[in-house]
């Protein structure tokens, strides 16, 4: 069995005194697609950041390639080849989409994902490469957002929330780029609301509750009462 490429052990996070995560394990293979589920407060989100060094956590916790990388500068995490695709978007509002996208590309990572193909995966970025980033409706922004953690030429792709706020067509049209991504080699880890979305795109699935796994397992062979339980708990499962 090959290494796994990104592993966290006994993860804890904190924001000032309250803490947020509570020993998370986690393994992630080359070529993966992951989903983490859960409810709000669950700690998905601050998993990702603790990832892509956003949260500082001790450095051994999160091993990348063998190499430990917890609570390295978010710069230094993007150089080693991870990228994240923020909750929000968080474009930079006084840059064009192509600005925007460009800012990715800082990391000098060598791959194969540039202007040219992102513009031939998101047609509409490319006719409105010059409009301000923010200018553009939601489902757009997050196609910028993601275009941007790609022109990084990451080796793990981290999307929070992709589907939030946005249209089930607008969904459908971003996940639809999955495959044109993952095809390059890619690994990803999705956090993602949508429980039937996240089956549907992902070999794997972690559920997250209060800070804890409380699930993992295959997503095609993940029931939904299993995965019911762990979303909500035993109490509100049997409530």
């Amino acid at each position: 069995m090959n290494s796994p490429l990104l592993t966290t052990h006994g993860l804890q996070a904190f924001y000032g005194d309250a803490q947020a995560l509570f020993g998370i394990d986690f393994t992630l293979a080359a070529g993966e697609l992951v989903a983490i589920i859960g409810a709000n407060g669950a700690g998905k989100s601050t998993f990702l950041k603790s990832l892509a060094g956003l949260v500082r956590v001790p450095r051994e916790t999160i091993r990348f390639k063998g190499e430990p990388i917890g609570g390295l500068p978010p710069g230094g995490i993007v150089r080693r080849g991870l990228a994240m695709v923020p909750e929000g978007r968080r474009l930079f509002p006084s840059l064009s989409v192509e600005e925007n996208l460009r800012m990715g590309a800082t990391a000098a990572r060598k791959g194969p994902w540039n202007l040219q193909r992102l513009y031939a995966l998101f047609p509409i970025l490319a006719e409105k490469r010059h409009a301000p980033g923010t200018s553009l409706s939601g489902g757009q922004q997050q196609m910028v957002a993601l275009g941007r953690a790609l022109m990084s030429n990451p080796e793990v792709l981290l999307c929070d929330e992709l589907s939030l706020g946005l249209a089930p067509i607008v969904i459908r049209e971003i996940y639809a780029a999955m495959p044109t991504i993952t095809g390059e080699g890619m690994t990803v880890v999705i956090v993602e609301q949508d429980v039937t979305m996240a089956r549907q795109v992902s070999q794997r699935i972690y559920c997250f509750q209060e800070g804890r796994v409380s699930l993992e397992g295959k997503s095609g062979e993940l029931t939904r009462e299993q995965i019911s339980q762990a979303y909500f708990g035993i109490e509100a499962a049997h409530a």
